[in-house]
């Protein structure tokens, strides 16, 4: 269940986040995160069940932040292509960014974010409803692809949702590689399947 947002509860999420930017979270304490946000302690705990509570607020937040970008666009793209090819067109932008060397740490990120769920059942349940909901709104976006005859009505809207979310994860495989698959060529492929399996 979701906790409702309060500007307190915000912010404390925000800093936390931003520290984060910096710092692994095992290194950023509670004394840090209080004087960077101006907060007492005692409202960190009205807010959260502990300081681990709020790390892992802070990084669902960072978990969907890039991803809930890449929908607005993606439904902004949907709402102005007047074509299937003016579609695949602005699809290969958004690949060309999503999929950039210099947006490997997000990938990490949000691949490291999945890995923690293995040791805390309550961040499990916490970030398995924030994912649910990305997936959702990505399915949404395909069923209207769909409703507008541009993408194939065999492919299944809530597969495709989450076969797009996990080819970019999925990319720190070769993050991680010292010897790295050639750019032009992981995108062409990601095209060919969009092109030949998902639209019609």
């Amino acid at each position: 269940m979701a906790k409702t947002s309060h500007p307190t509860r915000d912010r404390l999420i925000e800093t936390m986040a931003e520290l984060l930017d910096g710092s692994d979270p095992e290194h950023i304490t509670a004394d840090q995160v209080l004087s960077a946000s101006g907060v007492s302690k005692g409202s960190l705990y009205h807010h959260f069940e502990d300081f681990e509570d709020l790390l892992e607020a802070a990084l669902i937040s960072r978990f969907s932040k890039n991803v809930d970008a890449t929908i607005d666009h993606l439904a902004s793209i949907l709402a102005t292509a007047g074509s299937r090819d003016e579609l695949l067109a602005a699809l290969r932008k958004v690949n060309d960014f999503d999929q950039d060397q210099s947006r490997f740490r997000f990938r990490l990120e949000r691949a490291r974010a999945a890995g923690l769920t293995y040791s805390s059942p309550r961040f499990h349940d916490a970030l398995g409803v924030e994912q649910q909901r990305l997936t959702d709104a990505f399915t949404d976006l395909f069923v209207e692809a769909q409703n507008k005859g541009w993408m194939s009505t065999e492919v299944d809207a809530r597969a495709a949702a989450v076969f797009v979310q996990a080819y970019t994860v999925g990319r720190v495989v070769d993050d991680i590689a010292p010897e790295k698959v050639n750019p032009l060529a992981w995108i062409d492929l990601i095209m060919r399947i969009i092109d030949k399996a998902i639209l019609t």
